[in-house]
C-alpha cells in the first residue's frame, strides 16, 4: 500500500516536473534535460542502496547491474573521469567482483589521487578483504577532509557500524 502511494506520488511529481519545463517560455529543441548514463546509473545506485537497507537484496542487485551497465557506457563515451570510476568499483564490488573494483577505484585514484568517494569505498573493499592495513591508509587520505566518508570508514575500520560492504 505505502509503495503504491510513493509510487503514485513520484509519478505525480514527475509529471508535474515534466509539465512545468515544457510550459517554460525557451522553445527550443534543447535535449539538455535529458539524463546521461552517468546521471540514470547514480539514480539506480541509490535505489539499489534503499533496497539493501530493506533487506531486498536480489532487487538492489538487479539495480546495481542495470547501473554498471550505463557505467561502462559512460566510460567508454568520457574515458577516465574519476567519479564514473568510482561507481564501477562500488558497483562491481556491490555485485561481489572485489578484483574489478579494486582495478577501477585504483585507477580513479591514479587520476585524482585524493578522491573522497574512491578512498572511502576502496577502504571498505579492504575491510572486507581482510586488508586492514591497506583500508587505514585510505582513512588516513580522508583524515582531514572534514567529511562523513571519513567518519564511516572509521566506523566500519573499527566494526562499530555493521554494513554491508
Amino acid at each position: 500500500m505505502i509503495k503504491k502511494i510513493f509510487f503514485t506520488f513520484l509519478l505525480l511529481l514527475v509529471l508535474s516536473v515534466n509539465s512545468y519545463s515544457a510550459g517554460s517560455s525557451d522553445n527550443s529543441n534543447d535535449n539538455s534535460k535529458t539524463k546521461t548514463s552517468y546521471e540514470k546509473a547514480v539514480v539506480l545506485i541509490k535505489s539499489a542502496k534503499k533496497y539493501e537497507k530493506k533487506d531486498k537484496i536480489k532487487k538492489a542487485n538487479k539495480s546495481y547491474e542495470k547501473a554498471l551497465k550505463l557505467l561502462i557506457k559512460s566510460n567508454k563515451e568520457k574515458p577516465n573521469n574519476p567519479d564514473t570510476l568510482n561507481y564501477l568499483g562500488f558497483t562491481t564490488r556491490k555485485l561481489g567482483d572485489y578484483e574489478n573494483g579494486e582495478k577501477f577505484y585504483l585507477q580513479g585514484l591514479a587520476i585524482e589521487p585524493n578522491h573522497i568517494g574512491i578512498n572511502e569505498y576502496l577502504g571498505e573493499l579492504y575491510v572486507v578483504t581482510n586488508r586492514i592495513d591497506l583500508a587505514k591508509e585510505r582513512l588516513k587520505i580522508l583524515e582531514n577532509c572534514n567529511c562523513k566518508e571519513y567518519d564511516q570508514l572509521r566506523e566500519i575500520i573499527q566494526g562499530i557500524r555493521k554494513s554491508k560492504y
